[in-house]
């Protein structure tokens, strides 16, 4: 522990969670769908009927358009819960529409890293994506950093503020068992 910034530092657990703080492990996240977000690219197509398939952008404000039908709700669906959606909206207009709806470009899952790295920004997450690996896309340390003092930032249930030491990350004996697993909207504080 370093007397001038009073952390009580990260140990890295050989548990499949990752680190483990104080007694307490970083959660993984969970396997869960995939939820569409704002600036998601989606193919709503329906059958038999050109005229009504588009592709879209989700809105800021997390909503898409449709000819006959307005503005849907897409943000935090499912594709398939929004083409169940879209085609009880259709009802009124056509007979037994079937709507499916494809992602045709994820903008929305993003992560954040700030502070002393190369390239700070924000860095979509295309897969499974690492903290060790954020701050290799972020271009990596600057000679002013503290890459012991890492601070990861996770919003939502199971989040919190969670300090890591890095070289306790990238030790060869538990490099594979150890890295945390970001998550949408994570941020990665470099001191």
């Amino acid at each position: 522990m370093s007397a001038t910034s009073g952390w009580a530092w990260v140990a890295v657990s050989l548990l499949a969670t990752g680190c483990v703080r104080a007694g307490v492990a970083i959660p993984a996240p969970a396997e869960e769908p995939f939820r569409i977000g704002r600036e998601d690219v989606l193919e709503v197509a329906v059958w038999r009927d050109v005229d009504l398939s588009r592709v879209l952008a989700v809105r800021p404000d997390g909503c898409i358009s449709l000819p006959m039908v307005g503005d849907v709700r897409a943000e935090g669906l499912t594709p398939g819960e929004l083409a169940g959606q879209i085609e009880s909206q259709l009802a009124y207009f056509v007979l037994e529409p079937k709507v499916t709806v494809n992602v045709r470009e994820v903008n929305s899952s993003r992560v954040f890293v700030t502070g002393e790295v190369a390239r700070p920004g924000s860095y979509p997450l295309r897969g499974r994506v690492t903290l060790v690996q954020a701050v290799a896309l972020a271009g990596g340390f600057t000679a002013f950093a503290d890459p012991d003092g890492l601070v990861l930032l996770r919003p939502g249930a199971g989040g919190g503020r969670f300090r890591v030491r890095f070289s306790d990350l990238v030790s060869a004996d538990v490099l594979s068992r150890a890295d945390v697993p970001l998550r949408s909207g994570d941020t990665v504080l470099v001191p």
